[in-house]
């Protein structure tokens, strides 16, 4: 499979595009005096969307992107860090919703002593083709072996992921034991569990109530997803908002968006997602969801460093060894949440450092 190098570049006329659409925004108000008590407050909304119109260097961002390596490959775009260390361990990592590479690039030059790092977008998400069938995470965990093995002529590599990516990692260490080194996930494993421990369904019960309280988005974006992007995709205001939303919610940055995500960061994934006008492709995942089946025993060595959000609040380990049939190390360090790759790199880059080197 033929590999090209790829290099990022919005259109003058796309960004006019935006910028015009930013300043012509009808804002709403709030729902709630409570600051984002009924989602995102339209008074930070105004002032990120004034930001986006007015202030927001795109060109900036656009370079500090480029100066890391794209590629593409058999429809999937990723950024390929060569490592350092002649014989270094290959290493993928995966991202999730609402993210993008993106939230992978501050993590990535702190594994380069060790390792070949490669940082694909999912399926439909930014510069990466929706796949010709339905989007399980089976079928991408395939479509990343046939990306490290084949295309890049690894035979054995390691794999990284929270969220979707999580999940894609999960089924890497359970369908190719042999050539994947070791899977290392920040989303807690919840297995299909049929006799539950006190503690476990404690745990599972907290999850269902949390889902009550904050399934709303997934709700629409499995069952009308075209309705949804419809709106997302005409409206850059609406297209933040809605990302945002999970930002905060999901990130451990107690409230404040911007502890874990300054403006700049968040409007270059919003600007990624509205020029490849992919937020409608991204909810492929959640439409297709059905297809998706158990992750069977995974088989390669695996870890655990939990992330700090509300959905996983009690977890208990016996879930992970459930599902790990070698968990060679578990870790709740109290910070870092979701995004766990972006909001606290240094902690990412030392445990998989320390997973990995245990397994020499």
């Amino acid at each position: 499979m033929d590999i090209e190098p790829f290099r990022i570049s919005v259109s003058d006329d796309v960004l006019a595009d935006l910028r015009e659409r930013l300043r012509r925004t009808r804002f709403t108000t709030a729902s709630d005096a409570t600051y984002w008590a009924a989602g995102v407050d339209p008074g930070y909304l105004r002032e990120l969307v004034g930001y986006w119109a007015d202030g927001f260097d795109w060109r900036a961002a656009e370079t500090w992107l480029n100066s890391f390596p794209h590629f593409k490959a058999g429809g999937v775009h990723f950024v390929h860090l060569r490592g350092d260390r002649a014989g270094g361990l290959p290493l993928i990592l995966t991202h999730g919703w609402p993210s993008s590479f993106v939230e992978m690039l501050r993590v990535a030059p702190l594994l380069t002593d060790e390792f070949d790092v490669v940082i694909p977008s999912l399926p439909g998400f930014l510069f990466s083709d929706l796949p010709a069938g339905v989007f399980t995470r089976r079928g991408v965990a395939e479509t990343w072996h046939t990306l490290m093995t084949r295309t890049l002529g690894y035979e054995r590599f390691g794999a990284f992921g929270g969220d979707i990516g999580g999940g894609v990692t999960q089924w890497l260490g359970a369908l190719y034991p042999d050539e994947v080194a070791g899977v290392h996930v920040t989303s807690a494993v919840i297995p299909d569990v049929p006799d539950p421990t006190a503690e476990e369904q404690a745990y599972l019960d907290h999850l269902a109530a949390y889902d009550v309280r904050d399934q709303g988005y997934s709700e629409i974006m499995w069952s009308r997803p075209d309705t949804l992007a419809a709106a997302l995709n005409d409206s850059p205001a609406g297209l933040v908002a809605w990302i945002a939303d999970k930002y905060r919610d999901w990130s451990d940055c107690g409230g404040d968006l911007e502890r874990s995500w300054d403006k700049d960061t968040l409007l270059t994934i919003a600007t990624l997602y509205w020029a490849t006008g992919t937020i409608g492709s991204s909810f492929r995942q959640y439409y297709d969801y059905p297809n998706n089946r158990p992750v069977p025993p995974i088989l390669a060595p695996g870890a655990v460093t939990l992330s700090n959000e509300p959905a996983f609040t009690g977890y208990p380990r016996s879930l992970a060894e459930r599902l790990f049939a070698d968990l060679r190390h578990y870790r709740v360090p109290g910070r870092g949440g979701h995004f766990m790759a972006h909001e606290e790199p240094a902690q990412v880059s030392e445990e998989l450092h320390r997973f990995f080197a245990s397994l020499r």
